[in-house]
């Protein structure tokens, strides 16, 4: 029996195109998509060889959560969550980058920092801060958004210069991704947690911009436990951390990083039910829910037919 989505490939009559994502199936209608959110995982930027159960649930329980909790803030792309893998929502024009926003100094900003870099995007970093350390205020470090291969870093100047966003756009942009990052962060500690750093991704339908791809979730997102925050950070300990670098710690310790002449390792079982066990245990914590897994029996059937009844 398949427990586990690694790609689908459905033909829809109204069906106007379809996307591969590293994570999620795209398929594309006149003025909606379907996105199927499936258990690949990827760890920078490289699809790793070995479906993780019940990832794709998490990710597209968590998302629809979170835009239903923010869209106070910033209207979003979501028009239904038909299925357990399943959002349908409102075809938009994304823009090119993501925006990047971080609390503390961990993950690929520590990396950057430990090389001696003292700017990030363009964003300047004091002196003597240590990994995992608290930032002065949450700094904005956006990417680009690849088509294919590795997101790059680039600064606000650059995104302006290059004439990716225009100004008054990316105005809105900061503005919203400061407010998102300010609701996360709350309803994080609420759940004893803390939002380390996230990404957002914005696109616009119809001239309005729109809240579009995830939210908050630990593809996108990293978590830390606030009860022993302190105290590891005072002794020079790893945080405890709910999000998918503990994945990409597994990979370094396997001498793999996505770089050129890589091989990726060979994912054990055990690895993949850590895996996953580790996103269930992220929704629980994060949602304060208890996670039921969706019957996968019928998993492929189950996922068009939620398509099908939703598209018109």
């Amino acid at each position: 029996m398949n427990t586990a989505i690694k790609e689908t490939n459905f033909e829809f009559p109204k069906q106007t195109g379809f996307y591969k994502g590293k994570v999620r199936d795209v398929y594309m209608f006149e003025e909606q998509i379907a996105v199927v959110a499936s258990d690949r995982i990827s760890a920078f930027d490289v699809v790793l060889p070995l479906p993780i159960p019940y990832k794709g649930q998490v990710l597209n329980q968590i998302a629809a959560k979170f835009l239903k909790a923010t869209s106070d803030i910033v209207p979003n792309w979501v028009t239904s969550t038909p299925d357990a893998n399943v959002t349908v929502g409102k075809k938009c024009e994304p823009f090119k980058v993501e925006m990047v926003i971080r609390g503390y100094l961990a993950g690929h900003a520590w990396r950057e920092y430990r090389e001696g870099k003292r700017s990030i995007c363009g964003v300047s970093l004091p002196e003597g801060l240590k990994e995992n350390d608290k930032l002065p205020q949450p700094i904005i470090t956006p990417t680009t958004k690849a088509d294919h291969g590795h997101d790059e870093d680039i600064s606000r100047e650059d995104i302006l210069a290059k004439g990716i966003v225009s100004l008054e756009d990316y105005e809105v942009l900061e503005k919203y991704t400061h407010a998102l990052f300010q609701r996360g962060t709350e309803m994080a500690a609420d759940k004893g947690l803390i939002l380390v750093d996230t990404k957002y991704e914005f696109g616009k339908y119809k001239e309005e911009i729109l809240l579009i791809d995830e939210v908050h979730t630990p593809d996108s997102s990293r978590y830390f436990y606030a009860d022993s925050y302190e105290e590891n950070q005072e002794a020079g300990l790893p945080q405890k951390q709910l999000s998918k670098e503990f994945v990409r710690q597994w990979l370094i310790a396997n001498s793999f990083q996505g770089k050129d002449g890589q091989k990726v390792p060979n994912m054990p079982n055990k690895i993949v039910k850590d895996i996953s066990e580790r996103y269930i245990e992220l929704y629980e914590k994060i949602t304060g829910e208890e996670f039921v897994k969706a019957d996968t029996t019928q998993l492929m059937e189950r996922i068009k037919s939620s398509i099908e009844q939703e598209i018109k």
